[in-house]
């Protein structure tokens, strides 16, 4: 690629693509509410919102590099968006049959979908202009992400959560026709953007030269779980995606269970998206130039050990502050923990990042665990102490596991 190139035309569809990721991910939360209130579920049967929705990464981390191999980059991002428009269809069916395993499935397709592009588009933020620069870029298309999020939750909070009381006696079907709409118009629009994408002439496609990440070192190691910052950092990204939906996809419901009303505490999941902006900010201006990706994982455990621990000692709005506080402290552990656990595999980078996607089960899993416990405790704030933990572990990859290169 020419050094001068203008890259502004391709950036600009890029960050269009996290906007939409965005836009769809962070909307999970209100969903799990609006599903709970329309259906009548328990804590836990409300998360498989977010286990339908995460568990696809695990599933098609892998097989998405194959079909990239196949079709490219820019057709592979086409798919991924036509695919997502299947899954939100899905809802229009689903709403009229008042189906929640029919809502499950669409939530799944999306998942695909979403894996599919996110596999593509992800590249080009290293590409798309010099190497060194790359950290800032992915920060600035994280703040795109959850800008996207912020207002999808403002919009369909308002939409779908708006009149309802918790608890109330509703009609479902009239309570799931709210969703008929705006899905619909997603569905347009993720369809218009896959065929804007298929016919870009400014995406150019990511050679296998420039996807590798470290393909010069070698390394005599046969399997790349020979390498136990990996393991370790697999483990680590396991328990942090975990903990980042538990706290963003969670409060509304846990608002709502500490007497707020549904609409009132439809907005709280926006206050943990612009703290994590705020993360985002910070990282671009301390990241590497004040501190290092190290210690800002370090201070970043210890930071969400503690907003926990007041969070289970506190009542009411500030108990509920506490849990959107914890978006500042998971807004930089997903690329501080990357390199850590991928570095020295040499050639064996590109199937630890694929190991690492499939790590987003973390997200699928945990918040299932965090509401059957809930149930069991009969209280959402008791259910928080499983996040002590699992910032336990980040802490200890932070301090020692990822300095672990050999068994």
């Amino acid at each position: 690629m020419q050094e001068n190139k203008n890259y502004t035309g391709p950036l600009i569809i890029i960050g269009l693509l996290f906007f939409v990721f965005g836009f769809v991910t962070w909307v999970n939360g209100t969903l799990i509410s609006f599903f709970k209130n329309a259906f009548g579920l328990s804590n836990a049967n409300s998360y498989l919102v977010t286990f339908a929705f995460f568990i696809s990464y695990t599933i098609m981390a892998i097989p998405s590099s194959y079909v990239l191999k196949k079709v490219g980059f820019k057709k592979g991002m086409s798919i991924g968006l036509a695919i997502m428009a299947i899954g939100t269809f899905t809802f229009v069916p689903a709403a009229k049959a008042e189906s929640y395993p029919l809502f499950l499935a669409g939530l799944f397709t999306i998942g695909i979908g979403l894996t599919l592009l996110q596999t593509a588009s992800n590249p080009y933020a290293t590409i798309l202009g010099p190497r060194e620069s790359a950290a800032q870029r992915i920060s600035i298309l994280g703040i795109a992400n959850k800008t996207a999020g912020i207002i999808s939750q403002k919009v369909f909070g308002g939409i779908l959560l708006a009149g309802s009381v918790a608890g109330a006696a509703i009609s479902p079907k009239a309570e799931l026709a709210k969703v008929i709409t705006p899905y619909l118009i997603l569905t347009v629009v993720l369809i218009i953007l896959a065929v804007l994408i298929l016919l870009s002439k400014g995406l150019p496609e990511v050679s296998e030269e420039q996807e590798s990440v470290d393909g010069s070192k070698s390394t005599n190691k046969t399997s790349v779980f020979d390498f136990p910052n990996l393991v370790l950092g697999l483990i680590a990204l396991f328990c942090y995606v975990g903990v980042e939906v538990i706290a963003g996809d969670s409060i509304i419901s846990y608002g709502i269970s500490l007497g707020f009303s549904t609409e009132e505490a439809s907005q709280f999941g926006t206050y943990t998206l612009w703290l994590m902006m705020l993360g985002y900010v910070l990282g671009i201006v301390l990241i590497p130039k004040y501190v290092s990706q190290q210690t800002w994982l370090k201070l970043s455990s210890i930071f969400g050990i503690i907003i926990t621990i007041f969070a289970l000692v506190t009542t009411g709005f500030t108990s509920v502050l506490c849990i959107a506080i914890l978006g500042l402290a998971n807004a930089i552990m997903w690329p501080a923990i990357w390199p850590l656990a991928i570095d020295g595999l040499g050639k064996f980078t590109k199937t630890g990042s694929a190991w690492l996607i499939m790590m987003i089960a973390g997200g699928a899993i945990l918040p299932l665990v965090y509401g059957s416990l809930a149930d069991y405790l009969h209280s959402s704030q008791t259910a928080y102490a499983i996040m002590i933990p699992l910032y336990g572990f980040v802490l200890y990859f932070a301090m020692l596991g990822y300095k672990k290169k050999t068994w």
